[in-house]
């Protein structure tokens, strides 16, 4: 009996542990930046400019606008939450066949943007591309477009603006559900700084949405997806089912090249 209380006893002192260093280190849990040197030059194969921001707190905000003659508008581009926008030649290519230009954002930590990250500088960093954004196209050319962790980013900004539209390509219904799915083991709600409520966010949201999801995605699964539709109160919103589609790679299907086309008719 007394082996039993002593081990109880060890397995409690290590899940306390356990719990406190994954407070300390959650930005580690949550983010797998790829930072580049900052004289990186980046290869587009398309007319683009580089250009920084700098956020109030001084940190310098990196991204990429990917240009064209007589573009139909602008779509603000937020990615994963690992990589940077040296990754992402062919989200460019894919927005340029479709007739749009691209602005191309890198998270501080991410590639050569700088800063502390928490979750309200990244919702005020997004802000801020935002209103760069605004001071060169009119709001209702602006699409904003989320993949992954980008889908809480740009749930939040279309929730808090009026874009033309929101595309969310493999989107988790909040942040800390998500991760209640990954560490099931863990008081989540509890940890969790990064919370991105994209199921409240999506509330506010008036312009058409439209979301694209793999069944087979082992990241973010499908429900977290079809949860988050049923949650939109609009009629204006369309899900793409993937079937077999899993977290990456979803352009290679015929559907998500189906719903590109209807996104940007």
């Amino acid at each position: 009996m007394k082996r039993i209380k002593k081990i109880a006893i060890v397995l409690s002192v290590l899940y306390v542990i356990l719990v406190l260093v994954s407070y300390k280190f959650q930005e580690r849990l949550v983010f797998f930046p790829s930072k580049m040197p900052l004289n990186h030059t980046y290869d587009f194969c398309q007319s683009f400019e580089e250009f920084n921001l700098t956020a109030e707190d001084g940190a310098i905000l990196n991204a990429v606008h990917v240009k064209q003659d007589s573009a139909k508008g602008v779509v603000l581009y937020f990615h994963g939450n690992s990589g940077n926008i040296s990754h992402l030649g062919h989200v460019a290519n894919l927005i340029s066949r479709k007739g749009y230009d691209a602005i191309l954002v890198d998270y501080r930590t991410f590639g050569k943007s700088s800063g502390e990250m928490s979750e309200e500088a990244l919702k005020s960093d997004a802000q801020l591309f935002y209103n760069h954004t605004l001071t060169k196209y009119d709001e209702d050319e602006i699409i904003l477009y989320g993949r992954s962790f980008g889908t809480g980013v740009a749930t939040g900004l279309a929730a808090e603006n009026t874009p033309k539209k929101v595309v969310l390509e493999s989107p988790f219904y909040s942040a800390v559900a998500l991760g209640k799915h990954r560490f099931p083991f863990l008081p989540i709600n509890w940890l969790s700084e990064f919370r991105f409520p994209s199921n409240e966010y999506i509330q506010k949201v008036a312009c058409p949405i439209y979301i694209f999801h793999g069944t087979a995605d082992k990241v973010i699964p499908y429900e977290q997806a079809e949860k988050l539709y049923n949650d939109i109160p609009t009629s204006l919103k369309k899900i793409y089912t993937i079937e077999g589609g899993g977290h990456n790679y979803l352009q290679d299907s015929k559907l998500f090249k189906m719903g590109m086309n209807e996104v940007f008719e």
